[in-house]
């Protein structure tokens, strides 16, 4: 399937986990991809060459998504790379989880900069090339616990209920210029992190899900391809809620 092709895709945060498995999607189905890393390791090498091996253009950028100045930079960077910029994927996030008690203010603030500031970041880094194509679609990570919140994850759990609001209030702002915004909240999703988790709290966790089952890269990475193509065009300001059933 070419659901994308010759779309081109910004995606934050894609050198592993969820992002690299949106980028991979996208891909397959024909998008340009330019990914940001925070350091050129081998890693973002090695996606490069793998997703140019699938016939399209990719490259990857050094940026911080929660510094300002570098997403306004990059934005302009990939304009000039690739010509446009049809979707933007908001993927870049962080956790510093504590009781509330025992959470600093330093971490606080540096979940909800990485977190919620970086949308901010690269929807303004974007925005006006989409305004000028008149077309765009943007896809914001949140969580559940976004939604529902989560006991040691005050500040988590704010940044991506922040993002929420944000995602609703863009697709308000921007609908009569055809321009869209989502937002995906996975549940438990399997990834290079979780795998350091004990076997059996993991088993123990799924059975507390309805499809009693974690969830895996390919879910979320499904449904980023689904908001970013054509048939979700006449769908906006909406939170899929990618968790098994979990806040059924």
């Amino acid at each position: 399937m070419n659901l994308l092709k010759e779309k081109n895709v910004i995606i934050t945060g894609a050198q592993r986990g969820i992002g690299k498995g949106i980028a991979e999607k996208f891909a397959q189905n024909g998008a340009n991809i330019a990914f940001t890393c925070i350091n050129m390791s081998d890693e973002c090498e090695t996606l490069v060459k793998s997703l140019e091996k699938m016939g399209v253009k990719a490259k990857a950028y050094v940026s911080d998504a929660a510094d300002f100045e570098a997403a306004i930079k990059l934005g302009e960077d990939v304009v000039n790379d690739f010509g446009s910029v049809d979707v933007l994927v908001n993927n870049a996030g962080i956790t510093r989880d504590n009781l509330l008690m025992r959470m600093s203010e330093e971490d606080f603030n540096l979940v909800m900069k990485v977190n919620m500031n970086s949308v901010f970041n690269n929807t303004k880094a974007v925005l006006r090339q989409m305004l000028k194509q008149r077309s765009g679609s943007i896809i914001n990570l949140s969580s559940v616990v976004g939604v529902k919140g989560n006991a040691g994850q005050a500040n988590y759990s704010s940044s991506k209920a922040g993002i929420i609001g944000f995602t609703k209030s863009v697709a308000l702002e921007l609908g009569s210029r055809n321009i869209r915004c989502n937002a995906i909240a996975p549940g438990f999703i399997e990834t290079e992190m979780t795998k350091a988790l004990n076997n059996n709290q993991v088993d123990d966790w799924a059975q507390n899900i309805p499809l009693k089952r974690t969830g895996q890269v390919d879910d979320i990475a499904n449904t980023s391809l689904f908001l970013a193509s054509d048939m979700s065009s006449y769908i906006t300001g909406q939170v899929i809620n990618v968790c098994g059933g979990m806040l059924t």
